[in-house]
């Protein structure tokens, strides 16, 4: 597929893996007008995973950028055939997904106002409605549905085949037969690809600006030719296609996921595939070099209880035969969100695989988003959702992935609920104060491969999650936590978080120029500040203590670490400075509420009074037997401190501090708990509330910026806004209703108008009622005339009355945590 019969020595880029990913990219970077593109497949194009692809493409993702790429993949679609000539079957059929129990039917409702302030078409169907739109369905327990108008499908074949016609129309260069054998790199950069003809002695060198990793259910393998962590591992993928049947006319593609299934009427066929709830992972010893159009072995028992309740609910294909039993391979990802953006490890080096069998529907926006990235240096808007940063080099290892990817197929259809956790592969990252914590009724969740204890449970309660999209078994529970933290005293394990040191000459130099805020403070100082992006967008959201002339801890959300490792190795430049994560090193107790400081005066001859250790201090301190770093600074809205403690320590300083807490009704608390006293505060939370889209000043967190400094990382685009006004602004809103619940994605109702959506939220037990954090259209108004307006909050259908402040509902002048 190429005039060219060799691959050129030089490259801009070089691209391997000629699926619909590779495909994708290929023609976005020539679409801009790259030029020396090169895509390597090591056999034909489609040959891995693209060409067995159920083909389904729909718009509504799980959040508004995701959205955003699957409606442009949409959108491509609709126009590659006329462009290219090849013909991508694409078609608007539509598409219904039912529910079979009300809390199914809760969340495809939620999901519908979520799908609003996104801006797709949907709409909530009656059981009558649904047969009207789908004749063939069995209604039996179907207690409603959910039709997106604009939902299609198409020839995954065709649609890669069309992207790679479009590349070479624009200047890009394809090669199949192609095997990449080696990355180069040179320094912390990647510097070209080795290649080998298949089948032959031919080999050769490509010296390349950027490298991609487009390399579908080989993308792992691929990444560790360059020692980048690529954590995905290949699934068995079941379907079968039916006997023609007559007189099927088009239909839209059927969803089921209470019986683990969709549907999909292609060529007076059926096709049916399914997401079992424990899919078999496949590949472990290595996928064979000539796989090529493969297919598994079928294993007909395991499809066979979803062919049993398929036959139930569509009648019509226990009369048609069986034309196709299909078992194919499809790469998961551990958090079923595909891999996108640079690795964090070495610059230029590209990834967009793992797409947990939505790749058809994503490429086209992926591939989009990934080329304007390499070309602007920065993603078009926030991708955390999918940015390979987010992912942790132990979620590399193989017996990691082989155990999640036994949940990870299933969970694309499982009931979304709020807090639910994974439930395998758990307990590899573990803090000092775990066996304490479990010992004392904690119920764990996992964040970047922690343990984290999120509730405790009491002691006639069984110790874990009963999920709900109501109010959950843990409610009272968090309540509880909640209110000894703003009534007496509170302890909690944060080792999670992330703490990365900056050492050396030009640490001070080096922070300031990465951070908006002011770091050059005396020693024992903390300064709340972001990093931002040249667009004023918050890339990671910090407190930066000074621990001696030359030495700076950041500490920053668990999730997060890597991201922001790679963002200040990338700003390192000629500053001398040492960045390392030195988050296992120290475990950390936070110990709040308005009693903290009379349980630490119990445990330390420290003076925790106000004139010796105000807010925003640290201090070295003894506690106990054990020594510690405490620093003054609160995420809950309340008086206390967080005792960094060296991991040897750690279990002396919980037990001195637990029995001494006895005689006052100390309480452990969990994750849950900090995040309802968080929102009450109006605190933001990273990748919720603030993103590398949102710019500073529109979060509200100008305070935290400093522009007086000379220079710094997004200081022109804060003075740009400053002078050219908000368009939009955070705000709090509070419902006035105490009964419904929101978490996140339900639409802000302005004036009768969905005008935003809220970014995060969760119960404030202070104040009574759900609470949320959500970005509001301000441009040319006054805050007061914009706070003037009448609020709602939609949720699963119905509108909210809410209360709307800019300033903090709970405790605005923050004097609470100065006491």
């Amino acid at each position: 597929m190429t005039d060219m019969k060799t691959p050129p020595s030089k490259a801009r880029a070089v691209i391997i893996g000629g699926g619909v990913a590779g495909c994708s990219v290929a023609y976005h970077l020539a679409k801009l007008g790259w030029k020396d593109v090169v895509l390597l497949e090591r056999k034909q194009l489609t040959s891995g995973t693209t060409w067995h692809a159920a083909g389904l493409i729909a718009q509504l993702r799980s959040s508004k950028n995701m959205t955003r790429l699957a409606k442009y993949s949409q959108e491509l679609y609709g126009k590659l055939e006329e462009e290219t000539g090849v013909a991508t079957g694409f078609r608007r059929c539509g598409s219904i997904t039912v529910a079979l129990t009300d809390e199914r039917l809760e969340e495809i409702t939620r999901q519908a106002s979520m799908a609003r302030a996104f801006g797709v078409d949907v709409e909530e169907i009656t059981p009558a409605q649904v047969k009207e739109r789908y004749p063939h369905i069995n209604l039996d327990g179907v207690k409603g549905g959910v039709y997106l108008p604009k939902d299609g499908q198409g020839d995954p074949a065709n649609i890669a085949l069309a992207l790679a016609k479009g590349a070479k129309m624009n200047g890009a260069h394809i090669f199949e037969r192609m095997k990449v054998t080696e990355i180069h790199v040179d320094g912390d950069r990647v510097s070209g690809v080795s290649w080998q003809r298949d089948g032959s002695e031919e080999s050769g060198m490509i010296d390349a600006d950027f490298v991609v990793n487009c390399g579908g259910m080989w993308a792992r393998d691929i990444g560790e030719m360059a020692d980048v962590s690529v954590p995905l591992h290949a699934c068995e993928h079941f379907y079968i296609v039916t006997e023609n049947i007559p007189d099927l006319k088009q239909m839209p593609v059927l969803r089921v996921p209470d019986e683990c299934a969709y549907y999909k009427e292609d060529a007076g066929k059926i096709l049916l595939g399914a997401f079992e709830p424990e899919s078999k992972p496949w590949g472990m010893n290595g996928i064979s070099q000539d796989f090529e159009f493969d297919q598994l072995p079928e294993d007909f028992d395991h499809f066979e209880p979803i062919l049993e309740m398929a036959v139930e609910r569509v009648p019509v294909l226990a009369d048609a035969g069986i034309h196709t039993f299909f078992n194919g391979p499809e790469s998961f990802t551990p958090d079923d969100a595909y891999h996108l953006g640079e690795a964090p490890n070495l610059k230029n080096f590209f990834i967009m695989a793992g797409f947990n069998s939505i790749g058809i529907q994503s490429s086209g926006g992926a591939g989009w988003a990934l080329a304007e990235w390499m070309d602007k240096g920065l993603p078009p808007f926030d991708l955390g959702d999918v940015d390979i940063r987010r992912m942790q080099p132990f979620q590399n290892n193989k017996t990691y992935l082989f155990e999640r990817a036994k949940e990870s197929l299933g969970l694309l259809y499982a009931d979304h609920f709020p807090y639910r956790q994974m439930a395998t592969a758990r307990g590899v990252r573990r803090s000092p104060f775990h066996a304490h914590l479990k010992e004392r009724g904690a119920v764990f969740g996992e964040v970047a491969g922690w343990e984290r204890a999120n509730w405790f449970a009491n002691a006639d309660q069984e110790p874990e999650y009963k999920y709900s999209w109501k109010r959950q078994n843990w409610f009272q529970n968090a309540a509880e936590e909640h209110r000894a933290v703003r009534e007496n005293v509170g302890m909690y394990d944060m080792t999670s978080f992330g703490k990365i040191r900056v050492e050396g000459r030009d640490a001070c130099a080096f922070l300031n120029y990465v951070c908006g805020n002011d770091v050059d403070v005396p020693v024992g100082k903390i300064t709340y500040t972001q990093f931002l992006n040249k667009r004023g967008g918050i890339e990671a959201d910090v407190t930066v203590t000074r621990l001696a002339e030359n030495s700076y801890i950041v500490v920053t959300p668990a999730a997060t670490v890597q991201r922001e490792m790679h963002w200040m190795r990338r700003h390192l430049g000629n500053f001398q400075a040492l960045i390392f994560d030195a988050t296992s090193a120290e475990a950390v107790l936070a110990v709040m509420g308005p009693n903290s400081r009379r349980l630490l005066e119990l445990v330390s001859n420290h003076d925790w009074t106000n004139d010796n250790h105000p807010f925003g201090q640290a201090r070295d301190v003894e506690i106990g037997m054990g020594l510690a770093r405490a620093h003054r600074v609160t995420y809950v809205g309340e008086l206390g401190w967080e005792l960094y403690v060296s991991t040897d320590m750690a279990a002396h300083v919980f037990e001195t501090l637990f029995e001494a807490g006895q005689d006052m009704n100390l309480k452990l608390c969990g994750m849950h708990m900090m995040d309802s006293l968080r929102i009450e505060k109006a605190f933001r939370h990273f990748g919720h509330d603030i993103t590398g889209e949102d710019h500073v000043l529109e979060a509200g967190l100008g305070f935290a910026v400093k522009t007086a400094k000379e220079s710094f990382v997004g200081r022109d685009a804060v003075l740009r806004k400053k002078e050219q006004g908000l368009d939009m602004r955070l705000v709090q809103f509070a419902l006035k209703d105490p009964l419904p619940l929101m978490y996140h994605h339900e639409p802000i109702v302005q004036d009768g108008k969905i005008v935003s959506y809220i970014t995060s939220a969760n119960y404030g037990h202070t104040l009574g009622a759900a609470v949320g954090l959500g970005y509001v259209p301000c441009k040319g108004q006054s805050m007061a005339d914009m706070l003037a307006s009448k609020f709602e909050i939609e949720i699963a259908g119905q509108r909210f009355e809410a209360e709307a402040s800019m300033k903090p509902m709970y405790d605005p002048k923050s004097e609470r945590v100065k006491v």
